[in-house]
């Protein structure tokens, strides 16, 4: 390869390696799970005002307030608790049946068994995938507080 040739694979490299930091950067993690899995209830911005609101019973929660209700702490272990179904929020379905499925969850009711507290554990490959979700949906809504 001539000298002309490497410097222009160089630059090629550093220009594509550049172009995926940048990618990489502009994706959120906690935000996509955020839009694919609350928005629908909650609004695109949280606020509780998404396109399925005014269709349900109880009216879903204002996301951005958490903290103020908090005393001015993000209170990281109730969210945890209310996607992973731990806490029971009713809009949000049986713990047997989370309105997500097993998106955040990754234990899966054993067949035949009508008790939530009746679990066949699946691998932990898909228990890390579940919580890595689960924790960026809750990292997520802990940088859209209101201040």
């Amino acid at each position: 390869m001539t000298k002309h040739a490497s410097k222009w694979v160089m630059v090629a490299s550093v220009t594509v390696g550049l172009s995926a930091v940048a990618l990489a950067q502009d994706l959120d993690a906690g935000k996509l799970e955020f839009q694919s899995s609350c928005a629908t209830c909650h609004g695109i911005d949280g606020k509780g005002k998404g396109p399925l609101s005014e269709q349900l019973r109880v009216a879903p929660a204002d996301l951005t307030v958490l903290t103020k209700h908090n005393n001015g702490v993000f209170p990281v272990n109730a969210v945890y608790e209310a996607i992973y179904g731990i806490k029971r929020i009713v809009a949000h379905g049986p713990p047997d049946m989370p309105i997500w499925g097993f998106r955040y969850f990754a234990r899966n009711t054993s067949p035949g068994s009508k008790k939530p507290d009746h679990y066949v554990e699946l691998s932990s490959d898909l228990d890390a995938i579940a919580r890595t979700r689960l924790l960026a949906v809750v990292d997520y809504l802990n940088r859209i507080q209101q201040k």
